[in-house]
Order: C-alpha cells, then sequence, then structure tokens
C-alpha cells in the first residue's frame, strides 16, 4: 500500500449484470479507516460509440450493519409482498443457476 494514497484499495468484487457492472471496494484512508464503495457502471451506447455512466455510494464502517438489515428487510419485502409466485419462483432458479456457476467457476484448472 502506497503511503501517498490516502484512497488504498484493499478489495475488490465485480457483479456483471447485462449492460451494468457493480463494483464492490473496499479502500483504506491514510489513518487505516475502512470504507467501503458501491459503483454502477452502465454502458451507454451514442453514435456508433459507447461510453460508461458512473454512479457510487460511499459506505463507512460504522454503517455497515444498518446498510445491510436495511438492504436485506428490503429484499425481503420484495419477495415476500410484491412479486408473484411464478416470479419469485424463477427468481429462485436464478439464484440457484448463478451459485452452481459460481461453485463451478471456483472448481476450474487454471
Amino acid at each position: 500500500m502506497e503511503e501517498n494514497n490516502d484512497k488504498a484499495e484493499i478489495y475488490s468484487q465485480r457483479v456483471r449484470a447485462g449492460k451494468r457492472t457493480y463494483f464492490f471496494d473496499v479502500k483504506s484512508t491514510r489513518s487505516n479507516d475502512y470504507y467501503l464503495t458501491i459503483t454502477e457502471s452502465k454502458r451507454k451506447f451514442k453514435d456508433d460509440n459507447y461510453s460508461y455512466e458512473k454512479h457510487k455510494i460511499f459506505l463507512y464502517k460504522e454503517d455497515f450493519a444498518k446498510f445491510m438489515e436495511a438492504l436485506q428487510d428490503t429484499v425481503n419485502h420484495v419477495k415476500g409482498e410484491l412479486l408473484s409466485e411464478e416470479a419469485l419462483a424463477e427468481l429462485e432458479r436464478l439464484d440457484h443457476a448463478q451459485s452452481e456457476a459460481a461453485v463451478d467457476e471456483e472448481l476450474k484448472w487454471e
């Protein structure tokens, strides 16, 4: 970690979702305080070229638990109150397929 870099990246994970990509990055300040940035990057096409539109959220460690609880409550509300049984079954099928693909990817020999 470089001393002059007050936003040193510690960990990064990418989630691809169609035209969007989400980045979850853990960063450190000079005083070794940690925070998370969540970036949505969306590919936009214009005049035979493409560019990226980015939106970023900064989440500080003291807010992690509150954020996770609110996110989980919101997802549970959508699943339990808003989705039809068919839509929920399709979502669970997709979640299961993605989980299996991730396990298969981890087991690949380089």
